[in-house]
């Protein structure tokens, strides 16, 4: 069985340069709730932040924006960046000049994957801040939801400092950005267990999703490919 196991996984790719780079950047202008970048990114539907320098030392995100065409044409998706009762609401407008982090936490992963064996591969396979899933499975349960959706997703990038959505869907992988709702990239995949734990791998065996909720069983495949 565990010779199976070997010759199995084996056949999974490492996606060397699947994972898109940060850029730090700037912005070249800015006009109504658009901005382009001095240097495009290298995908578009790729968010990130940007970075307001307040001289002596003193720097702030001021927005989030998302890139949509390949000359660095992106657009503001919202200046409400970092939210917390104790600190002041940042009202800096974006302005030409400002920097730009391109792609900004990319390193800090969240996978969702069909069992642990398939986890276990893929996240030996890359240097990433990987978020467990058992976090985002406990953030569910407290939002009172079983399954994962884009909403969801993005809240619990938002607050948890998650950068991108690893998914492995059916005889494929994708990248999704959280901020931009966007797929920024993918490969196909094979050799996956025809078997997964719903509604993806985690350490709990169900998600308690509330008293009056009956949504504890499902297929992981259909799940993560209506994502």
């Amino acid at each position: 069985m565990h010779k199976i196991a070997l010759i199995i996984f084996s056949a999974l790719p490492l996606f060397a340069g699947f994972f898109p780079a940060t850029v730090h950047t700037s912005i070249a202008n800015t006009t109504e709730g658009k901005l382009t970048l001095s240097t495009p990114l290298s995908a578009n539907g790729m968010s990130g932040v940007v970075v307001h320098n307040y001289g002596n030392n003193l720097q702030a995100i001021t927005g989030r924006f998302v890139q949509i065409s390949k000359d660095g044409q992106s657009k503001i998706i919202t200046t409400d960046v970092i939210h917390h009762n104790e600190l002041p609401t940042i009202n800096t407008p974006i302005k030409k000049g400002d920097s730009v982090i391109g792609g900004y936490l990319y390193n800090n992963v969240l996978l969702l994957a069909p069992d642990a064996d398939t986890y276990a591969k893929i996240t030996s396979a890359d240097n990433k801040k990987w978020i467990h899933p058992d976090l985002y499975a406990l953030f569910l349960s407290q939002e009172g939801e079983a399954t994962p959706t884009r909403a969801n997703l993005s809240l619990f990038a938002k607050r948890y400092q998650v950068g991108l959505i690893y998914i492995i869907r059916k005889n494929s992988a994708i990248l999704l950005d959280p901020f931009s709702g966007s797929i920024i990239n993918q490969r196909s995949i094979e050799n996956l267990p025809t078997k997964a734990q719903f509604p993806f791998y985690m350490r709990f065996d169900k998600i308690d999703s509330g008293w009056f909720s009956s949504n504890t069983s499902g297929n992981y495949y259909n799940t993560m490919g209506a994502l």
